[in-house]
C-alpha cells in the first residue's frame, strides 16, 4: 500500500515521510486508533516508503522491485504478527502457518481497511478467541535475529497487540527497547488502554485521527454516483471509510423508513408490530442488523442536536430532517439518553451471539415501556 492510497490524513503522512528524510525514524512506534480509523494501512504505507528504493518526497515510487514486494506484502524483510483464534487443523505447523501467511496476505489485499471480524472470517475463526499467544514473542525474537535479506531495514508490524497474551507482551520488552540495527517495531492498535504500561512506555505513539465526512465521502464517490446511498453511508459509518465501502455494497436497506415505522410502534405499544419486526430482523444477516443499531444511535444523535439548537452540525437531509424535527418533538433528552444506552447495550448483546430475534423485541418492549 502507497500513502496515495489512503484517503485524507495529510499531515500525518507528512510527518511519516518526513521522518524518513531526516533519518529520525523512531526504532519502535504505535500507531493508535479508535476502530475505524487508518492505522494499518497507514503502517503498511509507511513500510512501503521505508523499503523504497526511489522513494519521493511524499510517496513510494510504487515500481522499483521494493515496491512490487511490499504492494504484495512479500518483501522479505515486512514480517507480520496478528491475533489468531484457535483454528488449527494440520498437525504439520510450517504448513499451517504458510497457509494463514497466505491468507493473511490475501485479506491486506482485498480488504485493505478491514478490521478484527473481517479478518477472521477470513480464515473463519468468527467463533474463536483471537490472541497473540506466547510462542509469537518467541518467533519475534528469533525472526529478528536474523540480518535483513533485501533492504536496510526489517520492519515488524504488530497488529492490534492489545490481544498479545501477558507472557507474550511480556517476552518483547527487552528487544522492544533494544533491538537488533537497523529493526524498526509499529505496532496497531484500536485499544492502546489495554496493552501493558511497560510496553507503551517504550514507544513513540502516532494518534490516528477518524475521517471527516467529507473525506470518506470524496473517496467513496469513485465507487457510486447514487447520491442519496452515498450520503446515506457516509452518515452511518462516522468517519470510519471500510464500513462506508460495505454499506455501498450491500443493497438498499431503507433504515430511514424501518427505524420510523419501529419508533412508532413502540410509541403506540402495537405490540403486534414489534413481534413482526423482531422476526424480521433475526432473519436479517448479522451486517443488516448491526448497521441498523448503528443507524439508530445515529437518528438518536441526530434527535439530541436538533432538540439542543445545534442544527449547524446535524447530518441528517430531506425525509430524514423532516422526520427528527417530529420525532424530537415526543423525545426529551432523558429519552435519547435511555434509547441510545439500550440500543448500545442490544448491540454488545448480539456481538456475544445471543438471539436476535430475543435481543431485538426485549429492546422493542423497553423503548414502548420508555415513552
Amino acid at each position: 500500500m502507497k500513502f496515495a492510497d489512503i484517503p485524507g490524513l495529510t499531515s500525518i503522512k507528512e510527518r511519516l515521510t518526513r521522518s524518513v528524510k531526516d533519518g529520525k525514524v523512531a526504532h519502535a512506534q504505535l500507531f493508535s486508533g479508535k476502530p475505524g480509523t487508518l492505522n494499518l494501512p497507514l503502517a503498511l504505507a509507511y513500510t512501503t516508503y521505508l523499503h523504497c528504493q526511489n522513494r519521493s518526497d511524499n510517496d513510494s515510487c510504487g515500481t522499483c522491485p521494493a515496491c512490487s514486494k511490499s504492494l504484495k506484502y512479500i518483501h522479505p524483510d515486512t514480517h507480520f504478527v496478528f491475533p489468531l483464534g484457535n483454528v488449527k487443523g494440520d498437525k504439520d505447523d510450517e504448513r499451517f502457518k504458510a497457509d494463514i501467511t497466505k491468507t493473511w496476505r490475501t485479506f491486506l489485499l482485498e480488504q485493505p481497511f478491514g478490521n478484527l471480524d473481517d479478518w477472521a472470517a477470513s480464515y473463519g475463526g468468527e467463533d474463536k478467541l483471537a490472541i497473540i499467544s506466547r510462542e509469537e514473542s518467541r518467533e519475534i525474537i528469533r525472526t529478528l535475529s536474523l540480518k535483513p535479506f533485501e533492504s536496510p531495514f526489517k520492519i515488524m508490524i504488530i497488529w492490534l497487540p492489545e490481544y498479545m497474551h501477558t507472557s507474550a507482551a511480556n517476552g518483547i520488552l527487552k528487544i522492544l527497547e533494544e533491538p537488533p540495527a537497523h529493526t524498526f517495531f509499529l505496532l496497531v492498535t484500536n485499544a492502546a488502554e489495554r496493552m501493558l504500561p511497560t510496553i507503551l512506555s517504550r514507544l513513540q505513539i502516532v494518534t490516528i485521527p477518524m475521517l471527516s465526512d467529507d473525506e470518506v465521502e470524496g473517496w467513496l464517490k469513485q465507487f457510486t454516483g447514487d447520491e442519496t446511498k452515498l450520503s446515506q453511508a457516509v452518515q452511518l459509518a462516522e468517519g470510519n471509510p471500510g464500513l462506508a465501502r460495505k454499506l455501498l455494497d450491500v443493497a438498499e436497506d431503507h433504515h430511514q423508513q424501518r427505524f420510523a415505522d419501529w419508533m412508532r410502534a413502540c410509541f403506540k405499544k402495537e405490540y403486534g408490530k414489534l413481534v413482526a419486526f423482531a422476526d424480521e430482523f433475526h432473519e436479517s444477516d448479522k451486517t443488516m442488523q448491526r448497521n441498523f443499531l448503528q443507524y439508530s444511535l445515529g437518528m438518536l444523535r441526530e434527535t439530541l442536536l436538533h432538540r439542543s439548537g445545534a442544527t449547524a452540525i446535524n447530518r441528517a437531509k430531506g425525509g430524514e430532517l423532516k422526520f427528527i424535527q417530529d420525532f424530537s418533538k415526543v423525545m426529551t433528552v432523558e429519552k435519547i439518553e435511555m434509547s441510545g444506552q439500550l440500543i448500545s447495550e442490544s448491540s454488545v448483546f448480539l456481538e456475544r451471539n445471543g438471539s436476535a430475534k430475543m435481543i431485538f423485541l426485549d429492546l422493542s418492549l423497553q423503548v414502548s415501556k420508555m415513552f
